[in-house]
């Protein structure tokens, strides 16, 4: 009983549960169900507020649309009226100027007739009168006669010139205009001349319209208008003023615009003429090449002449469209960030707020970091651009040197003669770039526009080779012929800036590779004038080439800081435009002159003149004796190399002999070894034999032997010269000829020949034994200094800084080290501070051990410095090698 009553209850437990689980589920989806509604009810008005907000944008937009388009149409109506109102008053000031000419003419031909009414003789005066720019011809005729004087000397007559319009200027009398003698358009006034109260004669006074131009503007309308002056009887167009319109359009007369500019309208015509026939100005609408113009034709000087012209309407209209055009996009501009606006505001309200604001200041800090990025980036993009476009021309020339010649070096590392050449020219190049370094580096006197000179000794065959060394590469890989001339130099030692020098003809020279056609041509001459003074030699520097040319227009500003020459041919070419105002300050700083003549599609000729003092004492009448050589022989065809050769021995006991053929030197040669008087040298040009001249060497050996020091005189780009250099004592001398590099020749072959005896000799310069103390805080440079003195059987202790290079030196010894090497810019103290301290020391070798700087500080200022600290000499970054040897030999003394 009691388990039924059990399982009954249990019964209705779970069915009570099933009806509350049924209830809940019913409510449960009563609930979702609402839910779903009242969301898809919360959608479709989210779309109704989205379509009302897309149909207010839309509205905003047409709204904003005719906003623009009237004030655009009001503003172009409004520029057009008042590009017309300047178009009249343009012409009104053209008018004015040209009255103002005539008046001024008028004006002063009466204070000319006053002045010959005074004269006793005036037909004397007017036919000494010299024409000037705007009077070219000046007549007097007496009263009652019909001839007279003229200041071009014939008799002149009043015949040919038509006063009969009636035409005045200033109350005087114009004459039609008419083409004169030269071909030019003019016109004559005439004012009689007047001597108490009665008039004496007729003064006629012939003026040219072409002086108007020096008066009128460099036209108007951004040049597009286009203007000439007509003579209103004959309807001629006596001048179109320059830089008014395009100058292809040359129209004679009135019928031949209209006939040009297809104005064939008849009462369009005959208004035209009506406004010439009443002295009015007019203006009227027509197409003009196809292109809608405003024409006008505006009186001048009650009608005696007449401004004709047309102004395009997209001229007149151009401020106008410019306007509505930046309009146009500020309004774009503001539209579309409204709708970004709108669109980010309607997308940002479906995200979390918090999420929001930390997009929000990722956004800031994003967009503020992108601007300080672009303007740090656009600034070093400016400073860069400026700074190599600047500096490539001229760093990037000798820099071709180094890479070429190094090229050629790896090439022919097996030829000593090859190998020496590369090498003195890639030193000279180096040379070169650095010096080009240190101006770049000076920037105080970069932005004064001040260069030193620095006036040494130096020889035109080492400013020519290093030159030619740089040049004749650039010139060769443009498939270009470099020609080097060298006549009438009477000295070749001079004094001046070499570096300098080098680099004006480095700048004319590259820039005539760079401006010549590729398979052009390039000279280099280099002329003795006449001295004006024994102390001083006066060289003409010429650089010509046969390339694009210039324009005169571009002549005028050649020699102005960053300009170069464009047209379609050439403005491919890279450069700073520096280039010629710097050659032009360099050499007005040398005291000399540089001018320029150029052609278009001809070439140019820059012409170089420049004065050098002669140092003292440059004869060097020992040589000869010192080399053993008493007799030269010069074959050659060439006049200037005997020239040259006479001038070289002049003074000095060596006879040379000059001949112009290979027979005659066989001859010589035969005579010489019979008589046993034979010659020391021969210096024989490439161009006597025309079986070639390693033939000629070998006929001149069988005759001479093998003792005679042979020299040939050859060109750059002649062939076979490797294989006369296999002949024994025989070597080349490059032209043009130098007499300093033929004796540097003897001197290079002569010590060859003794060079194998005194090899076990030591180099004087060698610092084998020395202790040195170095004070160098770059790792790198302090390597490379030990590893120089270890090279050179040399002992040094390199410390870090100059406060341990005083502490290093008070606790040596006396005499323990020979030399100290001293670094400037060094942490905790720096290379002067260092000096100063090592000379106040009470020790009997502070003030006299050798102190030497070792610095990449490398001014005229630094050296000043360095010494005034108390060190002995300034030796700048990178070192040479053979000079540090040089000073430190100078400068250390031992036991």
């Amino acid at each position: 009983m009691k388990m039924q009553e059990y399982n009954k209850s249990k019964n209705s437990r779970q069915e009570a549960d099933r009806i509350k689980g049924e209830q809940h589920f019913s409510v449960v989806g009563y609930q979702s169900g609402t839910e779903i509604k009242m969301r898809k009810k919360h959608d479709e008005s989210k779309m109704d507020r989205g379509i009302s907000l897309l149909v207010s944008i839309i509205l905003i937009f047409l709204f904003f649309g005719a906003v623009v388009f009237s004030v655009s149409h009001r503003i172009s109506e409004e520029m057009a009226a008042s590009a017309t109102q300047n178009l009249n008053e343009s012409l009104d000031l053209i008018k004015c100027t040209i009255e103002a000419i005539l008046n001024k003419e008028a004006e002063y031909q009466r204070l000319m007739a006053q002045g010959i009414a005074e004269m006793e003789e005036p037909e004397e005066y007017v036919r000494k009168y010299k024409r000037s720019g705007t009077m070219m011809k000046i007549g007097l005729i007496r009263s009652g006669e019909t001839e007279g004087v003229c200041s071009t000397g014939e008799v002149f007559t009043e015949e040919g010139l038509d006063f009969s319009t009636g035409g005045t200027i200033d109350g005087l009398p114009v004459s039609q205009s008419y083409l004169n003698y030269m071909g030019t358009w003019a016109y004559c006034i005439k004012c009689p001349v007047v001597k108490d109260g009665r008039e004496i004669a007729m003064l006629y006074i012939e003026y040219i319209y072409d002086s108007f131009d020096k008066s009128l503007p460099e036209g108007f309308y951004n040049k597009k208008a286009m203007l000439y002056i007509m003579d209103a009887e004959t309807e001629r167009f006596v001048l179109k003023p320059k830089g008014m319109g395009e100058r292809s359009a040359g129209h004679l007369n009135l019928s031949d615009f209209y006939r040009a500019n297809d104005i064939q309208e008849e009462n369009l015509r005959e208004d035209v003429d009506a406004c010439l026939a009443e002295n009015k100005n007019i203006m009227f609408y027509h197409d003009i090449r196809n292109k809608d113009s405003l024409n006008y034709m505006w009186s001048v000087n009650n009608g005696t002449l007449y401004l004709i012209g047309y102004v395009p309407i997209d001229a007149i209209q151009q401020e106008g469209r410019s306007v509505n055009h930046s309009i146009l996009v500020v309004v774009t501009i503001m539209l579309i960030a409204f709708f970004l606006c709108c669109l980010i505001y309607y997308l940002n309200q479906r995200q979390q707020i918090k999420l929001r604001k930390e997009r929000e200041e990722e956004r800031e800090i994003s967009n503020r970091r992108l601007a300080e990025a672009l303007q740090a980036a656009q600034i070093a993009s400016n400073s860069k651009t400026m700074f190599l476009s600047n500096m490539s021309h001229d760093i990037r020339t000798p820099m071709n040197a180094v890479l070429g010649f190094t090229t050629l070096l790896a090439r022919d590392a097996e030829n000593p003669d090859k190998v020496r050449e590369y090498t003195k020219k890639i030193m000279a190049s180096g040379q070169h770039l650095l010096s080009l370094i240190n101006d770049i580096l000076d920037v105080s006197k970069i932005e004064s526009g001040k260069v030193v000179l620095n006036v040494e000794e130096f020889t035109l065959n080492d400013l020519v080779s290093s030159v030619d060394a740089i040049i004749r590469p650039m010139a060769a890989a443009r498939e270009q012929k470099f020609f080097l001339e060298v006549a009438g130099i009477k000295h070749e030692s001079l004094m001046g800036d070499e570096t300098r020098i080098n680099q004006i003809l480095i700048n004319l020279l590259s820039n005539a590779v760079k401006y010549t056609q590729t398979g052009g041509s390039i000279w280099l001459r280099i002329i003795g004038l006449k001295q004006r003074s024994n102390q001083f030699e006066h060289l003409r520097i010429e650089v010509q080439d046969n390339g694009y040319g210039m324009t005169p227009e571009y002549l005028e500003t050649i020699f102005d800081a960053f300009t170069r020459a464009e047209n379609s041919t050439t403005n491919k070419v890279q450069g700073t435009g520096l280039g010629m105002a710097i050659t032009k300050n360099i050499i007005e700083l040398m005291g000399g002159t540089i001018e320029v003549t150029s052609e278009v599609n001809k070439g140019s000729l820059f012409r170089v003149d420049l004065e050098f003092r002669i140092p003292e004492g440059q004869a060097d009448k020992l040589f000869w004796e010192e080399k053993g050589i008493s007799r030269i022989l010069v074959a050659d065809g060439d006049a200037g190399v005997c020239e040259n050769m006479q001038a070289l021995i002049e003074n000095v006991e060596v006879e040379a002999d000059t001949v112009q053929s290979l027979e005659e030197v066989l001859s010589l040669l035969k005579a010489c070894d019979q008589a046993q008087n034979t010659y020391d040298v021969l210096l024989l040009g490439s161009n006597l034999s025309e079986t070639g001249t390693l033939q000629a060497v070998k006929r001149i050996r069988e005759e001479a032997g093998d003792a005679l020091l042979i020299l040939i005189l050859a060109e750059h780009e002649e062939a076979g010269l490797e294989n006369i250099l296999q002949t024994e004592n025989t070597g080349i001398l490059m032209k043009p000829f130098f007499a300093s590099a033929f004796k540097e020749k003897i001197r290079e072959m002569r010590a060859e020949l003794t060079q194998a005896g005194e090899s076990d000799g030591k180099d004087k310069n060698n610092l084998e034994g020395l202790y040195f103390l170095a004070a160098e805080d770059n790792e790198i440079n302090a390597e490379i200094l030990r590893e120089i003195l270890l090279f050179e059987n040399a002992r040094c202790e390199i410390v870090e800084n100059g406060q341990i290079a005083v502490e290093r030196f008070a606790e040596s010894k006396e005499g323990e080290f020979d030399a100290i090497l001293m670094d400037v810019q060094m942490p905790v103290m720096n290379g002067y501070d260092a000096t100063r301290a090592i000379r106040e020391m009470e020790r009997e070798d502070a003030r006299s051990i050798p102190i030497i700087a070792m610095t990449a500080n490398a001014f005229a200022e630094d050296e000043r410095e360095a010494l005034h600290a108390g060190m002995n000499v300034h030796l700048a970054k990178p070192v040479d090698i053979d000079m540090l040897k040089k000073v430190i030999r100078e400068y250390t003394k031992r036991e």
